[in-house]
This record gives structure tokens, sequence and C-alpha cells, in this order.
């Protein structure tokens, strides 16, 4: 069984400064885990698709 563990650090916030690779990793991600530090508005493309797959 392979897998992979990514961690994207979510800089001061601000949505538009996420990286191209944290934005894939988000939208290839299985499981997203988060703290309260995320900003909502950063992660809420990633949990409404991953919430559809259901």
């Amino acid at each position: 069984m392979n897998g992979l563990v990514s961690l994207i650090g979510a800089g001061p916030g601000n949505p538009e400064l996420l990286t191209l690779l944290g934005k894939r990793r988000l939208e290839e991600a299985d499981v997203i885990v988060y703290d309260r530090l995320v900003n909502p508005a950063m992660l809420s493309p990633f949990v409404a698709e991953k919430n559809r797959r259901r």
C-alpha cells in the first residue's frame, strides 16, 4: 500500500497566495485534514468537491 502525505502551509491565509503545487495536491487529495488556523475560504472549493464525491 502506497500513499502520499503533503503538508501545505496556509501562509497569511489569502486563498490567492496558495501555490500551484498546493492547489494540485488539494485537488487530488482523498482526505484533507486542517486546523482552526486555516482560512475557510481557502479550503471551500476543495471541501465542496470532496463532499460531492461521496
